[in-house]
């Protein structure tokens, strides 16, 4: 879903999509994401968007572009045909930008007021060594959620948003080739909020010294000023300051092979995380029935009564006869519309029929009126004995008379050419 939802497959001789493919059901069964901004946000908060997309990716749009114009029933008309399951908003206000998160097609939808953020960019260009490349997003991230245990209900609909946001991982089947990123979801019971990061996941031989394992896990250094191999290796003599840093509880023992040099079946490799970004701070502040409108069911910071409560379910209720007695009211016109427009259409098409009849018919009459004149003119040539003069009557001379005069039978009639 790199550029709608998902990638269709072309024949490369003709560059045209194959007949009779159909997705995956794999494909179809995972979730996919639509990440939106709603109103004037401004051009970082666009840009948290655009790095909110790269983390979701590949199962979200990550070329969709969004007008003004589309409403969020848009977006919700078109979840069911493309698989889409989760749609993202961002938005600002006054006091602070807000984050969204809908469940697609008849909710929840969690709101989040965000904090303080970092975009990937920030986050990349303070690190000595950048660890990015495209491959990484090939593959859907591994989300990990820490601290969201309890029994209130915002924690547990938190909980499962978040994983129900990306595909879930088949433990005795996965690929750890595949697992290239890692998104972290960590909850503060002390003011409630949460933090969003997103990380690269890669694996260095641990054990060896830092010479050795440049030798191993990158390309060979210039080793044109040492006169051999040995000076190079016995120069550090020691593990690197990481190496030393790194937790034992980190090292493991690779039971497949990964990309990367010194990464094999067998060995035993440190598992490092290098941030991409981009890095959220936020809170949650109302989770609400549907989509953006509904019932909320919770609230941080206001609190109604029953009364209060059924107030507002009775104005929804009214609200919503309403908008149904409007439908049907439009339902009608529109209905009424399409049947005038059918009756125009009708007429029209009579007209059109009754103009071809009439120039069928004229035509007809012309052509009647040709072949008489062709044949008068026919007649002439036979009696008289030459091509008759355009514009004048078809009469016989007294030299013609007399020269027909000892035949049998003559026709003394006269016509007219137009010709």
């Amino acid at each position: 879903m790199q550029d709608i939802v998902v990638a269709k497959v072309y024949d490369s001789s003709k560059n045209k999509p194959k007949k009779n493919w159909e997705e995956p059901e794999e494909i179809k069964r995972a979730p996919h994401s639509i990440v939106i901004f709603r109103g004037n946000v401004g051009k970082y908060i666009e840009t948290l968007m655009k790095d909110f997309r790269r983390v979701m990716e590949p199962n979200t749009a990550s070329s969709l572009k969004a007008t003004e114009k589309n409403s969020i029933k848009d977006f919700v008309s078109i979840a069911g045909p493309l698989h889409v399951t989760h749609l993202v908003m961002f938005s600002r206000s006054e006091l602070s930008p807000f984050l969204r998160i809908c469940r697609l097609p008849h909710g929840p939808t969690l709101t989040f007021k965000i904090l303080e953020y970092s975009l990937s960019k920030d986050i990349v260009s303070i690190q000595k060594r950048q660890n990015t490349y495209d491959k990484q997003y090939l593959t859907h991230p591994l989300v990990v959620l820490n601290n969201f245990a309890g029994e209130e209900l915002k924690l547990k609909l938190m909980t499962s948003m978040f994983q129900n946001m990306f595909p879930s991982i088949n433990v005795a089947k996965v690929k750890l080739n595949t697992i290239r990123r890692c998104v972290l979801l960590h909850y503060y019971p002390e003011d409630g909020s949460v933090e969003f990061r997103h990380y690269s996941i890669k694996a260095v031989p641990v054990g060896v010294s830092k010479a050795v394992k440049k030798l191993v896990s990158s390309k060979v250094p210039n080793l044109g000023k040492l006169s051999d191999i040995s000076e190079f290796i016995e120069k550090s003599g020691q593990y690197s300051e990481s190496e030393a840093e790194d937790d034992p509880a980190s090292n493991v023992t690779l039971p497949q092979n990964l990309a990367g040099r010194g990464s094999k079946a067998g060995a035993k490799s440190a598992v490092r995380m290098i941030e991409l970004g981009p890095r959220i701070r936020m809170e949650l502040i109302k989770i609400e029935e549907g989509i953006v409108d509904g019932e909320v069911l919770y609230h941080q910071f206001i609190q109604k009564t029953e009364e209060e409560k059924k107030i507002i379910r009775q104005r929804r209720e009214t609200r919503r006869k309403n908008d149904e007695k409007v439908r049907k009211i439009q339902e009608a016109q529109r209905k009424k519309k399409e049947e005038v427009k059918e009756q125009h259409r009708e007429k029209s098409m009579e007209g059109m029929k009754r103009k071809q009849d009439k120039e069928a018919l004229g035509k007809f009459a012309e052509n009647e009126e040709e072949a008489a004149e062709d044949d008068d003119a026919e007649y002439y040539r036979s009696e008289v004995g030459q091509e008759p003069e355009k514009g004048r009557p078809l009469t016989y001379s007294e030299s013609d008379l007399k020269e027909r005069s000892s035949n049998d039978y003559f026709d003394f009639r006269s016509v007219y050419c137009t010709c």
